[in-house]
């Protein structure tokens, strides 16, 4: 009876070092050999078992000869016994190898998987990257002889760049910062002397590519950005500017004479020495906008300012904070605009 246990608990040890080595990745090379001579061993002791085992478990009751048909039903429930925990160990085994082999499998797919998605990511920035040189080359395109050659590609980039900003969010900074260079490459501010004068009938209105860079960059996507839309030092005369999304833009020193203003969003924008003779101001937002800058106040009267939300955030010239009734509009509820 002792033997017979210590022989069980012997193979049960053994059974689990086996499983164990099978388990572990293979690090070292003697990992094999152990795995095959294990199973030789397991082997070897289930086969004894199965031929000795009932006299080293129950050896005090059967006989060693001339058996008995009680000794038979010992003997034959044993070996059933072993039989049917052998089969158990066995599908047990085909388990673990199916379970792993299942997980080689999963990771294989994932490792797949994640390299089709790379590859497929570097061909969509290899796209969008020729997207954005053939649009930036159709920026550049000038003015030829014949009539709207020149515009037309011009306009084709920048609503390319436009396409652009809104599949690629990576890209979007990018493309606000062009449009905005082309602007002001395109529409500078004219000299001091030229600008007292451009109040009058005769105020030029903006380009039309100008134009449609205006109205790509008040419509772009509502993302976080690096850096606010610069704008300053630009003539925007007659500029169709009517909901516009530039909220804390830099329009410092723009020329915004007879500009349609209408429900713009310009709050926390800088406006210092900004003209705004004859503009559209109904619904303009200015809460928290600074009209003084350094000193060089924003021209524009309190009939403009009125048409306007500002609140006490908003820094405006002394003419215009002093004055009874833009007071008075301070002091009173002020309507919320919609973003």
């Amino acid at each position: 009876m002792g033997g017979g246990r210590v022989l069980a608990a012997a193979v049960r040890g053994s059974w689990f070092i086996l499983l164990d080595v099978m388990a572990a990745k293979k690090k070292f090379s003697w990992r094999g050999p152990l795995l095959g001579l294990g199973a030789l061993i397991a082997l070897v002791v289930y086969l004894l078992l199965l031929w000795k085992g009932p006299w080293w478990f129950d050896g005090a009751h059967l006989r060693t000869s001339n058996l008995q048909p009680a000794d038979g039903v010992v003997i034959t429930g044993f070996r059933t016994m072993l039989v049917a925990l052998g089969v158990a160990v066995t599908a047990g085994i085909g388990l673990f190898y199916t379970h792993r082999n299942h997980q080689h499998a999963l990771a294989q797919f994932e490792h797949t998987r994640e390299k089709d998605r790379e590859q497929a990511e570097m061909a969509r920035e290899d796209q969008v990257t020729g997207r954005y040189v053939e649009a930036i080359k159709l920026l550049a395109v000038q003015d030829s002889k014949d009539k709207g050659v020149g515009l037309t590609e011009r306009l084709g980039g920048i609503y390319a760049l436009e396409r652009i900003m809104r599949d690629s969010e990576k890209d979007h900074d990018t493309v606000v910062q062009v449009l905005a260079a082309f602007v002001r490459q395109h529409a500078p501010a004219p000299d001091p002397e030229v600008a007292e004068n451009s109040g009058e009938t005769d105020v030029p209105g903006t380009r039309d590519d100008v134009q449609a860079a205006l109205t790509v960059l008040g419509r772009r996507p509502w993302r976080d950005e690096s850096q606010a839309v610069d704008l300053s030092f630009t003539a925007l005369w007659r500029a169709d500017l009517v909901g516009a999304r530039l909220a804390g833009a830099n329009l410092i020193g723009a020329e915004l004479q007879r500009a349609d203003l209408t429900g713009a969003d310009l709050k926390e924008a800088r406006l210092a020495a900004a003209t705004f003779t004859d503009a559209k101001m109904h619904r303009l937002d200015l809460r928290g906008a600074d009209l003084v800058g350094e000193g060089f106040a924003a021209h524009l009267d309190v009939s403009q300012l009125l048409q306007t939300t500002f609140n006490q955030a908003t820094k405006l010239p002394l003419n215009l904070s002093t004055d009874a009734e833009v007071k008075k509009a301070l002091e009173s509820p002020r309507p919320v605009l919609r973003k």
